[in-house]
């Protein structure tokens, strides 16, 4: 007998039962619902979102110290670890770089502040104050000296990337200098340890959905949907701007490396609403690294390139930055000259590197671009307050995908991608599988050529099998 169609709502219930998509999808509509009709609701339930991040955020810094110690140990060459880094600057400099000069063409071609004549003397500074905490950008050796840890265990206390990246690079090299006969022990562990951060993370994914409600319906209850009319022009531009941009990195990508950016995005479509929902892209950095590795990029790539990106390589901010920065003198009827244009280019490119991880730091930006031009009068930036929150899922969005091409197109350029493998991953020939749950799913047995499952363990040695080399001889070292 022909086995009987599931009905429809069985059909629903299921994809709702296994699919986070589907999950986070409805929570992203149930918390718009509610933040329209019940606003102090709304506000109410924000913690669910607030308490998502502060769990995803706990796991960050060992995440990112696990995955860089096993993949330099595994490479076998800091020097190679060191190309990286240097290819993934250079490729942060030059795509933010883009960002910025599309975003000011933009502002120029539309105008978006056009005809609002604002009196600057009427807008409220101390509003921008209060945004930003009082606070201000660190300056060039400031930022350098923060990102050097001052305390091993502070580093991880103050969940600061970079100085966790630095202690991450001391200890791989330690590991490789040593050599696998004198700490026999150090990378198993560091790689168990790496397997637990995992399946912590798989755990607190399931709590997605409530994290996406809380958030959304904070935000519209909050702040309404009143701002999308009032800012219509602004916004329009800024998200423009950015769908070209990713249209732009989608042909680079497909130049550099032949991947399709659109498949990626339905390969991380998951990832890409949770990280919209809650309007952040740190609560998908650890599925991204799993997901990335699992599509052919070495776990050394992952696990420099992408958390350096979310310092170094904001691609969305950019773009609000340098459409902001034109809407803000538009507003107040002044007329950048060409120069001027270019000192915003140049104060933006430095600024925008310093923004992660300090509250406000996109007022911060461009206070300090206003006062750099010395037209612009500071206390204009409060003009955008209203809006600065409907911008998040446009900077988000672009920053997040902007940092996995850079992983992608970095991978492909020092010979770290599997491409083939790249290829039928994003295809969905090989279906991706969480990381805490692969050692139970992706036995193969002996004499099987069946590697769909093997995750991104296939691709790099084990740990019995000696990666870190062997202690050099006595003659050798003389």
């Amino acid at each position: 007998m022909p086995q009987s169609v599931p009905s429809l709502p069985r059909r629903v219930a299921r994809t709702l039962r296994t699919s986070l998509f589907a999950q986070v999808a409805c929570a992203l509509v149930i918390g718009v619902v509610v933040g329209r009709l019940w606003p102090h609701a709304g506000t109410a339930v924000q913690p669910l979102g607030d308490g998502f991040v502060r769990l995803i955020k706990a796991m960050i810094a060992p995440l990112v110290f696990c995955v860089v110690v096993a993949g330099i140990t595994k490479a076998g060459d800091l020097k190679a670890f060191g190309r990286i880094g240097l290819k993934a600057l250079i490729w942060f400099e030059v795509a933010t770089t883009v960002a910025l000069v599309i975003g000011l063409l933009a502002g120029n071609l539309v105008s978006p502040g056009t005809g609002m004549n604002v009196d600057p003397a009427k807008l409220d500074a101390s509003a921008v104050d209060a945004k930003t905490g009082g606070g201000e950008l660190p300056s060039t050796s400031d930022f350098i000296l923060h990102s050097l840890p001052d305390s091993a265990i502070g580093a991880f206390a103050e969940n600061s990337l970079l100085q966790v990246l630095v202690l991450s690079c001391l200890v791989g090299a330690a590991l490789l200098h040593l050599g696998n006969s004198k700490v026999p022990a150090i990378l198993p562990a560091i790689e168990q340890g790496q397997e637990v951060v995992f399946a912590i993370v798989g755990f607190i994914m399931k709590l997605a959905p409530l994290a996406v409600f809380g958030a959304t319906a904070h935000l519209v209850g909050e702040y309404g949907l009143g701002a999308l009319s009032t800012y219509g022009k602004l916004i329009g531009v800024c998200y423009a701007v950015a769908l070209i941009f990713l249209v732009l990195l989608g042909v680079a990508l497909k130049a550099l490396t032949g991947l399709s950016l659109w498949k990626f995005v339905r390969y991380t479509r998951e990832e890409m609403l949770l990280a919209l929902g809650t309007a952040s892209s740190e609560t998908v950095m650890p599925r991204m690294m799993q997901k990335l590795r699992q599509a052919g990029c070495r776990d050394d790539a992952v696990g420099l390139v992408l958390p350096t990106g979310y310092s170094f390589n904001l691609d969305g901010a950019s773009i609000y930055l340098s459409v902001g920065t034109l809407f803000i003198a538009q507003a107040v009827g002044v007329d950048l000259s060409l120069g001027q244009q270019l000192t915003v280019v140049l104060v933006l490119m430095l600024t925008s590197k310093g923004m992660a991880g300090v509250p406000g730091s996109a007022f911060l930006a461009l206070s300090a671009t206003a006062s750099a031009l010395g037209v612009i009068p500071a206390g204009a930036v409060a003009l955008l307050l209203g809006v600065d929150r409907i911008m998040d899922a446009m900077r988000v969005a672009t920053n997040l995908l902007g940092n996995c091409v850079a992983v992608l197109v970095v991978s492909r350029w020092e010979g770290a991608l599997d491409t083939v493998r790249a290829k039928k991953v994003l295809s969905g020939e090989i279906a991706f599988v969480p990381e805490q749950t692969e050692s139970a799913e992706s036995v193969v047995e002996p004499g099987s050529a069946d590697v769909s499952t093997a995750g991104p363990k296939s691709l790099t040695p084990s740990a019995s099998e000696s990666p870190l080399p062997a202690e050099p001889s006595s003659t050798a070292r003389e």
